[in-house]
């Protein structure tokens, strides 16, 4: 697609480091063969360097241009693992020392020192683990809480967002947000799209009821939020509580709600709760054939960005695309 086009030239621009700590997974090693050979970044393998190279070697996938570190080896590891006894105030300097070896731990550390740009994590490891590690890690930036987005490619254009490019939001970390957290959701995830697309956000409050169809403390939430939005951003398009097919469905935006703003042709959808955008998320990457990048951590000082353990190779270059461009800012 044209979108994930012009993200590659946008990352050739200015090349960032990105750092992968999961190198022994297959699919991290083909993303980054697709990388280096695209010119699009420069990559850091994480792990056992012969053990890296002969599962590329296996696997016929060429590493040509990859710095692959052994964290043990490092003549930097000393210094991460003091950083790390700062930051974990409960762990000694010793402990700290072991810990450090842990590719995880010390991907986090390089992009702390400025020693990466970027850090993309997931394929073997639960978005907890990345996501718990990285807010000890970084501060939060521009919003008050951290929150994640999917940046979603859906090859039927013929619903919401014309050119098939959507945002969904929080599908991975905030389990039930309050109105408050979902209305910063919400703001922050119009920025993200904005920053990405180059677009202008349609924002839909998502729930299962529209424009008090129904009522419930569930819907009342939703509504709260929009409301906050609104005063905060009143230039956003957004409009809430809507269901899906009002968001995304002009004809029936038109017959449930004719004076919405967003006019059914929504590109920045906000889940009210993790169980709806986690389901929503993977039924419409695997039955409509999306391509999905990310989680994409929305709020923090450095670039940390999480995967599924479900992911493509596709998805894996596409997040390690997003992560370049998120450090170039």
């Amino acid at each position: 697609m044209a979108f994930f086009d012009e993200l590659k030239q946008r990352a050739r621009i200015n090349k960032k480091t990105i750092v992968l700590p999961e190198a022994m997974d297959t699919r991290i090693l083909k993303a980054t063969q697709i990388i280096l050979s695209q010119d699009l970044a420069n990559i850091v393998l994480l792990g056992d360097a012969k053990q890296i190279q002969e599962k590329a070697a296996q696997e016929q996938i060429c590493l040509e241009g990859a710095q692959i570190i052994e964290p043990q080896l490092s003549d930097k590891a000393k210094r991460y693992a003091q950083k790390l006894s700062e930051i974990e105030k409960t762990m000694d300097a010793q402990t700290a020392e072991k810990w450090i070896q842990n590719p995880a731990y010390f991907g986090m550390m390089m992009v702390k020192f400025g020693d990466a740009d970027g850090y993309v994590s997931g394929a073997m490891n639960t978005t907890k683990d990345v996501l718990k590690l990285a807010m000890k890690m970084f501060e939060k930036v521009g919003t008050k809480i951290l929150s994640t987005a999917l940046l979603m490619l859906v090859p039927n254009q013929e619903y919401g967002a014309k050119d098939g490019v959507y945002l969904f939001s929080d599908c991975a970390l905030n389990e039930n947000p309050g109105y408050l957290a979902l209305s910063e959701i919400a703001m922050t995830s119009a920025k993200t799209y904005e920053k990405f697309t180059k677009q202008k956000a349609k924002v839909a409050m998502l729930s299962y009821s529209t424009l008090g169809s129904a009522k419930s403390k569930a819907t009342e939430k939703v509504i709260k939020a929009t409301q906050r939005v609104k005063e905060k951003m009143p230039d956003l398009c957004i409009d809430g509580e809507i269901q899906l097919d009002v968001a995304i469905v002009p004809e029936v935006a038109k017959a449930k709600a004719p004076d919405s703003d967003v006019k059914g042709e929504a590109n920045v959808l906000i889940f009210p709760d993790i169980n709806s955008g986690n389901i929503g998320c993977k039924l419409v990457e695997r039955l409509a054939n999306a391509q999905m990048f990310g989680p994409i951590c929305q709020g923090l000082e450095k670039p940390i960005n999480d995967l599924s353990r479900g992911c493509s190779v596709e998805g894996i270059v596409g997040t390690i695309l997003i992560t370049a461009i998120q450090a170039q800012r």
